[in-house]
């Protein structure tokens, strides 16, 4: 029976199809997995992990005989991708099956800072509403226009679900696509002419604090940042300041640049809405990931395919 290394957890529906095809080493159940694979590695074939946890450059360079790595979820930036094409080893995701969760999540965010959302359900639950009557007004979402950092299937998706409400879509990608929406070549600019960014593009080196100080500042202090894409794209400390001090004037987000640490200054921030990397956390499309994580690693025992692999290793 072939050998597969799990990284991270997986669902018992996961783990009794996994185990059916695989011997399954559990790295959660290893008190050292480093040794565990200096020792064991070179009879592992195939990799079940998720976005956050990846794979290691040393585990990786530990499984000589590794043929395929399965990720749980659409990010991958934890994985080495170059590394592992390099040695033939074919890398998967999971697109597609969260992309209608992860653009609630985003859709949802927006409507809590614009509605005040928290603070409201605090005013009413502290008995201020009754003492001191009604609380402030609030901005309305309708007829927004939401810049789109990062239009790929989530960001189209975004789209579609503001659609409705007579939203005006612009987006900034690294190249034009071809949609009818307005493109954007330079981020600042567009953050200039929007009321809303949402940032839904890959992590990794090249959008490493793409949304920094400037951008910010752009965006304004009628502005709202909304993040679902990867801490490491906002320039965390500089969104602390601009929000402390009036630059910007909401911030919605779901990822953090160290999860699960969240700094104390963005805690204590009123104008934030902060969810703990939950985008595509429900049960019907975790069960949808884990399906096709799985699903993956299946075929590709089979007969040495994917169903989807990221785009880097789309030609293996």
């Amino acid at each position: 029976m072939a050998e597969l290394f799990l990284i991270g957890g997986a669902t018992d529906v996961m783990l009794e199809r996994l185990e059916a095809a695989f011997t399954v080493h559990k790295a959660n159940d290893m008190d050292d997995p480093q040794a565990w694979l200096a020792e064991n590695g070179r009879t592992i074939t195939h990799v079940a992990t998720n976005g956050h946890d990846g794979v290691k450059p040393e585990y990786m360079s530990a499984m000589p005989n590794l043929k395929a790595i399965s990720c749980y979820g659409v990010g991958y930036d934890a994985i080495d991708v170059n590394a592992a094409k390099a040695k033939g080893v074919v890398v998967t995701h999971t697109p597609n099956v969260l992309n209608a969760e992860v653009a609630t999540t985003a859709v949802l965010l927006m409507l809590a800072c614009y509605r005040e959302i928290l603070r409201d359900d605090a005013y009413v639950r502290s008995g201020r509403w009754e003492a001191e009557g009604n609380s402030a007004l609030t901005r309305s979402a309708d007829n927004q226009t939401v810049g789109i950092l990062g239009l790929g299937r989530i960001g189209q998706a975004i789209a579609d679900k503001l659609a409705p409400w007579g939203t005006t879509i612009v987006y900034h990608s690294r190249s034009p696509k071809d949609v009818d929406y307005k493109y954007y070549g330079d981020l600042t600019e567009m953050a200039k002419d929007v009321d809303t960014l949402i940032c839904i593009t890959p992590g990794g080196p090249s959008t490493n604090k793409i949304v920094n100080a400037e951008v910010m500042n752009a965006l304004g202090p009628r502005g709202t940042l909304i993040n679902v894409s990867r801490g490491s794209v906002v320039d965390e400390a500089a969104m602390i300041a601009a929000l402390e001090e009036g630059r910007l004037g909401w911030a919605g987000l779901d990822v953090f640049e160290a999860e699960p640490h969240v700094p104390e200054a963005l805690r204590k921030l009123s104008n934030v809405v902060l969810l703990p990397h939950v985008g595509s956390a429900t049960h019907e499309t975790r069960d949808a990931m884990g399906a096709l994580t799985v699903d993956n690693l299946l075929q590709h025992l089979k007969d040495g395919t994917v169903i989807s692999a990221v785009p880097e290793c789309a030609d293996m």
